[in-house]
């Protein structure tokens, strides 16, 4: 298997360049098309997830998350659940890379296997970065009027949260 992974890039790249060499294609020309149009998106995209970044950073370092959560605590508790679940929920939809800190936090607490890691999995699992997706993608081709696209990734997200619980409550139990 290991050497099969080695050499498929270089029989992908060389299939490129017979097939180009084939249709009389500038190779050359049509890379470093590619490559410039790459860096121009690439620039325009970059401010839009720097400050996605650093709302995400002053969001998960100031608190206001725990102390929004605070409320849920006696109820989360009946269920053996944390308000770790709930963070992960709400960064979820907004940075991949903050649901995943959440989800190894809840990994180091309770354990994979555990309730709270079992439902943490199927939530990150189920849900989507919606706020990412609408941000690179939207940006990256000028989209600026975004439609229902906002509103319907983020109901998504919440069935994929609710219908986490469900099935890890009719699977697992508690």
């Amino acid at each position: 298997m290991e050497t099969i992974s080695i050499i498929v890039l270089p029989v992908i790249v060389l299939t490129i360049i017979i097939y180009g060499f084939s249709k009389k294609i500038d190779i050359y020309s049509s890379f470093l098309k590619g490559v410039t149009e790459g860096l121009k998106i690439c620039l325009e995209i970059f401010p839009c997830i720097i400050a996605m970044i650093f709302a995400v950073n002053i969001l998960s370092s100031s608190g206001i998350i725990d102390f929004l959560f605070a409320f849920a605590k006696p109820i989360l508790k009946k269920y053996s659940l944390s308000t770790d679940i709930l963070s992960m929920s709400f960064f979820r939809p907004i940075s991949g890379n903050a649901s995943l800190a959440i989800l190894n936090n809840i990994f180091k607490t309770f354990g994979p296997d555990s309730f709270m890691g079992r439902i943490a999995s199927t939530i990150q699992g189920s849900t989507d970065t919606t706020f990412y997706v609408l941000t690179l993608y939207f940006g990256s081709v000028g989209i600026k009027k975004t439609r229902y696209a906002l509103k319907v990734g983020l109901f998504a997200d919440l069935i994929g949260i609710i219908s986490s619980f469900i099935i890890v409550y009719l699977f697992f139990g508690l």
